[in-house]
């Protein structure tokens, strides 16, 4: 089966709606709402306006985060020989550990100006991330980016950029992981007797879980390959996030 979808949804002149975008449109729209259904549930003390605020600023510390962590994790020697390539986002490169370290840096500052606790927000705002992960890899399989290893299974895809031979759609499978699944899970236990932060841990560990798992039918990166035997830096980076989240729930539940 080819895959070959125009990634462009709307073009009109200089104006150009791309179904990537649109996936992060959405992503962050619906998170927004389950927020607020979720406050409207629980006592929680902020504002609408802190929220649209937060939301505000989680946008920029993703999209900033995203950016500076594909740089400095998987194309470092190229962007320091080229520096302004770095703020070329539209030639594409963002990394999801470097857009997690920069929502958490944003929520740090939030819970601090405003005299909120930082776990609580966390917890608030994680079980909904996984939406955005979900739509944002659909994202990239329209855009035929990210895709999997060559495989015979009857479900193989062709891609444009990915040459003639049929390949794994692991944006699927990690939509599917990491979006559909995740978001049930914690659903699920959002309403469970948790330490204030639990929510936060678990999401971490099993993103790192599904991710690690989905490495190793996606295609490594060109410039980097395998870095450690037959890991690559997505499984690396994800293993600090199973271990960061289990260490994370022990010593929020022990205290």
């Amino acid at each position: 089966m080819k895959v070959n979808i125009d990634p462009i949804l709307v073009e009109l002149g200089p104006i150009r709606v791309s179904w990537y975008g649109l996936m992060y449109v959405f992503g962050f729209f619906a998170s927004y709402l389950l927020v607020r259904y979720q406050m409207k549930k629980k006592d929680f003390d902020i504002s609408k306006l802190d929220v649209e605020n937060l939301y505000f600023y989680l946008i920029l510390g993703l999209m900033v985060g995203a950016r500076l962590g594909y740089v400095l994790f998987y194309d470092l020697k190229m962007y320091l020989a080229d520096p302004l390539e770095a703020f070329a986002i539209w030639h594409g490169g963002m990394s999801f550990h470097g857009g997690l370290i920069g929502v958490f840096i944003v929520e740090i500052l939030f819970s601090w100006k405003n005299k909120k606790s930082f776990w609580r927000i966390a917890d608030l705002i994680i079980v909904t991330a996984p939406i955005g992960l979900g739509l944002g890899r659909i994202g990239n399989f329209i855009n035929g980016e990210l895709y999997g290893r060559v495989t015979q299974i009857p479900w193989g895809m062709i891609f444009p950029k990915g040459g003639s031979l049929p390949r794994h759609p692991s944006q699927l499978y990690e939509s599917a992981l990491e979006g559909g699944v995740l978001f049930l899970i914690l659903w699920l236990l959002k309403d469970k007797k948790l330490p204030t932060g639990g929510l936060l841990a678990i999401f971490l560990s099993l993103y790192g879980v599904f991710r690690f798992f989905v490495e190793f039918f996606r295609e490594p990166d060109a410039q980097l390959g395998f870095i450690m035997g037959p890991f690559t830096m997505g499984q690396v980076l994800s293993s600090f996030m199973i271990i960061g989240g289990i260490f994370l729930f022990i010593y929020l539940n022990r205290k």
